[in-house]
Formats: structure tokens, sequence, C-alpha cells
């Protein structure tokens, strides 16, 4: 073994589960084992789900035995983000309101993982309703590079319990950057898909048409893993897409030679800090290294103005899926969603019209900018990990909350586009540095090509956060 069992690869633990060197049973345990010992200091987990994950493990290892084998995700453990339903297990989305809902079935990309012979060990923190801010009830994950620094909304459990070792994959959810952020500070890999192709069907909404289920995992290849067995049409979610899931693995060996990937030396620099440029641009160099062809492009001129319309929608959205507790139960919220539901509340079929516009006029400017190349290279997050206080995690929305924080994040959203974000360097503080590919739709077998293609040329992936 190359590393410590808790931070393999899903590649590398499934041929020795397969291969039966080691058992469902030893890695279960000794994973269960170390959420034990550092949990309480990382606060990743809202529900941990032991005896489950025994049982689930048990069930592995004898259908191993018996050549039963289901794949690579066969008795590998792993763990959802508290918005996914879990049948007779409490689901709280980070909200108070929902303390007590316990389920009585599975979210379908639960039950696809239970399909693919993955063994559960529980549920992951995340923001309240999956927004930016926590409900004071709640624990806030620790960034394991870095404590007391942010680590990520809104899939923050899911991105520290991957970095840490604590589960080899995860689940997030992303409506403006929420598998993207975490994955960014976190230092992992974080795959959002094309909007339709996995189920949300028992995922708990934040804004429906914004909303995308995706993996954080340690490598290119592990997110793909991982989008084989979620991916796919759901009767259950009608916006789901009916398009067949291809092989998300099939094209690893072809590498970067002949990717086309668009770069816009603008956006990619334009108020970062210098070392986070420099990152990115070299992260593209390696790419034409390797083979693809860089082509300039040019993002939306009016980026400014259209990131500023994601707040009406996402906000208003949100009042909708909490209408069964907003207002009447505004008191059980935190004062930062508490106030972005009634901001949402507030707006008028006018004013959410007319963000709906900006929005698909920002989707036909980025096709615009799109057509004619395979990728788009960009950052994940326009700054790495900083300081971040229980003030500011409990408090109520900075009145200096800037739409534009999210402007790597927010238009692929928009237009419901898969990407992949990776790490690709340490900032002169050494913290995580994040490239982010973004694809056309459908294209996530290319998306795992190029991430896989930039992890044989650089070992960033392979870094994991001291004292862990």
């Amino acid at each position: 073994m190359t590393e410590p069992l808790h931070y393999m690869t899903i590649l590398e633990l499934s041929d020795l589960l397969k291969s039966r060197k080691i058992s469902p049973v030893e890695v279960t345990e000794a994973m269960l084992a170390r959420i034990e010992a550092l949990d309480g200091r990382l606060k990743s987990y809202a529900t941990v789900m032991g005896d489950q994950a025994m049982v689930e493990a048990r069930e592995a290892e004898a259908e191993i035995a018996t050549g039963a084998y289901r794949g690579r995700l066969h008795g590998v453990p792993v763990a959802v983000k508290d918005l996914c339903y879990t049948a007779g297990v409490r689901t709280m989305g980070g909200t108070q309101v929902l303390a007590n809902h316990v389920p009585d079935f599975d979210a379908t990309v639960v039950a696809r993982f239970r399909k693919a012979g993955a063994v559960m060990l529980g549920k992951l923190n995340l923001t309240e309703g999956a927004m930016a801010g926590y409900n004071p009830k709640f624990q806030v994950p620790q960034n394991p590079w870095r404590e007391d620094h942010w680590p990520g909304a809104s899939s923050s459990g899911s991105g520290a319990s991957t970095a840490a070792g604590l589960a080899y994959a995860t689940l997030g959810s992303d409506t403006g950057g929420s598998i993207r952020h975490p994955a960014a500070v976190c230092g992992t890999v974080g795959l959002k898909p094309t909007w339709g192709r996995v189920s949300r069907h028992g995922v708990l909404d934040l804004a429906q048409s914004l909303d995308h289920v995706g993996p954080l995992t340690r490598s290119a290849a592990d997110a793909g893993i991982v989008m084989q067995a979620i991916s796919g049409h759901d009767p259950d979610d009608p916006t789901t897409l009916v398009d067949p899931v291809p092989d998300m693995l099939g094209g690893l060996k072809a590498g970067a030679r002949g990717l086309k990937i668009g770069w816009d030396p603008r956006y990619g620099s334009e108020d970062l800090a210098p070392d986070y440029a420099a990152a990115i641009a070299a992260a593209v160099e390696v790419m034409r290294g390797l083979g693809a062809e860089i082509i300039e492009v040019a993002m939306p001129k009016q980026l400014r103005e259209y990131m500023a319309a994601w707040p009406t929608l996402c906000s208003a959205e949100a009042a909708d899926a909490h209408r069964a507790f907003f207002p009447e139960r505004a008191d059980e919220y935190g004062p930062w969603f508490r106030e972005w539901l009634t901001r949402g509340a507030g707006f008028s079929a006018a004013e959410f019209a007319s963000a709906q516009a900006l929005r698909h006029a920002c989707n036909g400017e980025l096709a615009a900018a799109m057509a004619g190349i395979d990728l788009l290279a960009c950052p994940s997050t326009p700054r790495p990990a900083y300081p971040f206080t229980a003030e500011q995690a409990y408090g109520p929305i900075p009145k200096n909350r800037d739409p534009w924080d999210s402007r790597f994040t927010v238009p692929m959203d928009y237009a419901g586009l898969p990407t992949i974000s990776m790490p690709c360097g340490l900032n002169d503080d050494g913290l995580p540095l994040s490239l982010q590919f973004a694809g056309h739709r459908l294209s996530e077998p290319l998306l795992v090509r190029a991430g896989a293609a930039f992890e044989s040329a650089t070992d960033w992936h392979k870094l994991h956060p001291p004292g862990w």
C-alpha cells in the first residue's frame, strides 16, 4: 500500500476488496474507529450509522466471498450529505425544524449506493438548508487543512470528511457552488453533474431549478465511479434525463491529447490573489503540455449583472421549498437562513421573472463562449480557505456579501452544465487551490478523463491535510 488505508482511493481499495486481501468488515471497522477518534474535533458527521454500516459490511463480505462482486463500490464505506433521505435514520438538512424528521424510504441516490454494494457510514453536516449559514443548534465542520477556516458551503461535512479520510466518497449538492466550494477549500475532487443526470428524489430542496447532487472524492476516477452508480433516469423524479448513462471511466486512457480547452485569462485571474492566479495559469499549461489545445475565449461581459440575479432566484425557490414551516416556525431557523427565506418570500413575480431573464441571457452568452471547445478552464473558487469564526457561521447574512464571489460556480448552475474541480496547488499559506473544468451537457466522462489526465502529471491530489 502506498497510502494509509483511510486515504486510499476507491480504485486502490476496490482491488483489495475484490481480491479479498482485505475485507469490507475490516475497512468499515477501521473507518468507524477513525470517525470515533477524530470527528469530535472535525465535526463532519451529523449522524453516524455504525450498527447499520457493520451489517452492510458483513453482507458485502459474504457476497464477495461467493463471487457475487457488484463492482468498484462493493464494500466501500461512503457517506452522504444530510439532505439525502435514509430510511429509518433522521434527515435534518441542518435545520431545527427537521430535527426529528425520520424518512421511511431512501433517496434514490442512497438506494443506488446500496445497489452498488457501498457501505453507508452516516450523514454529514451542512449549512442550514444548504445555503451559507449554520443553525445554532448544529455543529460547524472544521476545515482539516486549517481549523477555524472556512470549510466550504454548503456541503462542508462532505468536503471535510473526504479530505480527512473519514469516508472514501461522499455526496454533496450544488445550487451555487456547494460541491465545488468545499471540494476546493478542503483539497478534494468535486464533480457536479449535468442538471437532471442524477435524481433528486428524496433529497431536500434548496432551489429546485438549480440543485444538483454529485460526489466528492480523492481522485477524478473515483468521482467517475460514484457517478456511474448514482446516475440515470428515475421515474420518481420527472426532471431526470432519459439519456443512457455511459461508461464514466471509458476515456481514461485517452489522456488530454486533442482536447480543446477554453481559457479566458481575465476571468481566470481577475480579483484573484497572485499565487492563486499563477497556480490556475500553470495548471492550464500542464494540460497544454499533455497535448490539449488551449483556445482563448471570452466570458460574458455582463457577468456581474448576471450573478446579481442568483440571490433572487435561489431565495424565492427556497421560500417555496420551506413553505410548510416558514414563516410559521421562523423562530426555529438560524439568523442567516431565516433572513434568506424572508427575502425570498418578499420578491414579486415580476422581480423573479426579471432574474430568470438574466439567467437565460447568461446561459446564452456562456453557450456562445463555449462553442468550439470541449471544456472551459477556470478556478473553482475566488479564494482559498479563510478565517471563519462562530460569529460568522451562526450570524446573519453579512452586509458586504457579494454575488460576484460565485462567478466561477453560478454560471454552470444556471445552465445545468457539468463541472469537475480538483486540487492544483497550495497557496503561500499552505492552503489548497483548485482548478475547475466545465463541460457541455452530459460530458461527465470527458471531465473525468481531463481530471485524470491532470492528475497523471501532478501530485496535488495526493496531498492530505496535516495532522489527520
